[in-house]
């Protein structure tokens, strides 16, 4: 029988201790016909990013399990990083993948926040889980921060779908639920200045940004959100990005824009950075274009990575490359 298979890519907010990471990463691996694929620890942002994959029968409780651990060992009361979130697991996104149909998917991301309710964790769904059109948005959930949860629930302007609706104050709260593959990717600019990193994350996301008079400009590329900060472990600003529709933009584009927008600054993009897996499809798009006589595999791949300056990684970034691997095990 061939499994159905979904991908899970949650974001614990523990990006230092290794004990605590470690953990987790146990709480995944130790459920049958569930992959642990790649794990990344950003410090500065204090976030770990996950990913694996399982059979839909049996990853519940590997995201179950994942998330009771955070539970136990992430204070968010002590908690600081340079990414936003709200909670221990900040976000708990659910991809289908092949044929997986989507609607037993968001079915599996009600029954487990359901059951992370029953644990006295609030639980937000967002994309295709969530209840109302407005919901659907993570930075609307995610708004005013962990730091800003107890006025809003308090209020009651912005209670919870599971769970508790009083404050977790060691927990926060967090937001899961089903959505499409999603390319968290990051252009490092040769500059300490971040409010170059910020005018050209504006300039660059979907939403644009609001000109001296209130009227808002929009965005050079639609499907991509953007922020700028930065980024202590390279030393230098950073636009970070989500692609958050791959059907209309890829990190190629991505790129090519951040460079343009950086030179009128005068500033050079030196290298970029990929946060979990990437589709081959994605890939081998842009390798065509760059070269578009090649036929073999690895030097299609690693034209992309030198071309946006990804020297650091190889093919066992590629979700299908490592799952394969994984599953020949």
């Amino acid at each position: 029988m061939i499994m159905q298979l979904v991908e899970c890519v949650p974001n614990f907010s523990e990006g230092k201790n290794m004990d605590i990471i470690q953990s987790i990463a146990r709480a995944i691996e130790d459920v049958p016909n569930v992959w642990l694929l790649h794990t990344d620890i950003g410090e500065d942002a204090n976030r770990t990013v996950f990913t694996f994959v399982g059979d839909i029968n049996t990853i519940g409780i590997a995201i179950i399990n994942s998330i009771k651990v955070a539970q136990n060992l992430i204070d968010m009361r002590v908690h600081h990083g340079e990414h936003p979130r709200m909670g221990a697991c900040d976000v708990c996104p659910l991809i289908p993948l092949n044929d997986t149909p989507v609607i037993e998917v968001i079915n599996l991301s009600h029954r487990i926040a359901q059951r992370l309710g029953e644990e006295g964790i609030p639980v937000y769904m967002y994309e295709k889980s969530a209840s109302s059109q407005e919901r659907q948005n993570l930075s609307f959930h995610r708004k005013g921060e962990y730091e800003g949860l107890k006025a809003k629930l308090k209020s009651g302007t912005h209670l919870p779908d599971y769970g508790p609706i009083e404050f977790n104050e060691k927990f926060g709260a967090m937001v899961l639920g089903v959505r499409d593959f999603l390319i968290a990717y990051n252009v490092n600019l040769e500059t300490k200045d971040i409010s170059i990193a910020k005018k050209i994350a504006s300039t660059i996301r979907e939403s644009g940004y609001l000109n001296t008079v209130g009227i808002r400009i929009k965005g050079l590329l639609k499907g991509v959100k953007a922020i700028g900060w930065w980024m202590e472990a390279y030393q230098c600003a950073q636009v970070s990005t989500n692609i958050v529709d791959i059907s209309i933009v890829n990190i190629k584009q991505v790129f090519d824009a951040v460079k343009s927008e950086a030179n009128k600054y005068q500033v050079e993009v030196y290298r970029s950075e990929l946060i979990g897996l990437v589709p081959e499809i994605i890939i081998l798009d842009i390798a065509k274009e760059l070269l578009p006589q090649e036929t073999e595999k690895s030097k299609l791949y690693q034209s992309v990575f030198d071309y946006l300056g990804l020297s650091d990684i190889d093919e066992n970034r590629i979700l299908e490359v490592l799952l394969s691997k994984k599953l020949m095990l």
